[in-house]
């Protein structure tokens, strides 16, 4: 009977050949993949955003994270499925690196470039749709000021280990999904771990690039800011921190383990 999905040897070994795009892969393609991705991130983040701004008056706080993670995890489908770059997937480059089937010179020649497309794509999805008045329905536009101030608020070091527990579920969430062997495994394979981590109130990046731009816009617009909420703060005080704790996640924890367990070279 065939096997309907991959042992983790597999898939560890099929992320680091689907790695090896990097040393072919067009220079505009990664660019247009990046900026899909930050695209996709921010339709499930916006998602997010609406399903929860009054969820919790009627089902509790509890479910309303439940459910504001089951309907985020359409970020990670859309790029797993239909394929895009996304900075916080891409920390498992890492694996190929420590196989030497890439250098790292490549590796972080990608996540430049991913990066920064992701944050273009995520930037313009919100200016978009503040554009678009939708966030001007009762209730949307305070709580997306809310979610960015909260964010701007939290210590360096709670950023840093928010975004380390992140990417550690979403790695695993990509491993998973190469793993699966047909879409709706792949479905699957994205939203458990994609909602465990919102749920949780972890910490992404990406999803914060759209996230923070929200509702630093729409208080502009507003004409009044929560204490706290600035441009810089969200470079400084969230998208640095983490970032870096998105990297540790993905690459100690996810890319570095499973490299060591499955594909590396015995003594």
């Amino acid at each position: 009977m065939e096997k309907r999905f991959n042992s983790p040897p597999e898939a560890a070994a099929a992320i680091v050949m689907a790695s090896r795009r990097v040393l072919t892969q067009p220079l505009g393609n990664t660019i247009v993949l990046s900026l899909l991705a930050g695209f996709y991130i921010a339709f499930g983040a916006e998602l997010a955003t609406v399903v929860t701004h009054d969820a919790a008056a009627h089902v509790g706080n509890g479910i309303a994270r439940f459910l504001g993670g089951s309907v985020f995890s359409l970020g990670l489908m859309l790029v797993v499925i239909c394929g895009a770059e996304l900075f916080t997937g891409n920390s498992l480059l890492a694996k190929a690196a420590l196989q030497r089937e890439i250098p790292w010179s490549k590796l972080l020649e990608n996540w430049g470039i991913v990066l920064l497309g992701n944050f273009v794509g995520s930037l313009f999805f919100a200016w978009l749709m503040v554009k678009s008045r939708l966030c001007d329905a009762p209730g949307i536009s305070e709580h997306a000021i809310a979610i960015a101030a909260g964010k701007t608020a939290l210590p360096f070091d709670v950023a840093l280990i928010r975004g380390i527990f992140c990417n550690w579920l979403v790695c695993l969430a990509v491993f998973m999904a190469a793993a699966a062997r047909d879409v709706a495994g792949k479905i699957l394979s994205c939203y458990v771990p994609i909602m465990a981590f919102v749920a949780s109130g972890f910490e992404h990046s990406i999803a914060n690039m759209y996230f923070i731009p929200t509702g630093l816009m729409l208080a502009e617009q507003a004409g009044s800011s929560p204490a706290g909420l600035t441009w810089k703060a969200f470079f400084l005080t969230n998208l640095i921190p983490v970032t870096l704790g998105n990297i540790i996640g993905g690459v100690v924890f996810v890319a570095g383990a499973y490299w060591f367990t499955h594909l590396r070279a015995p003594k």
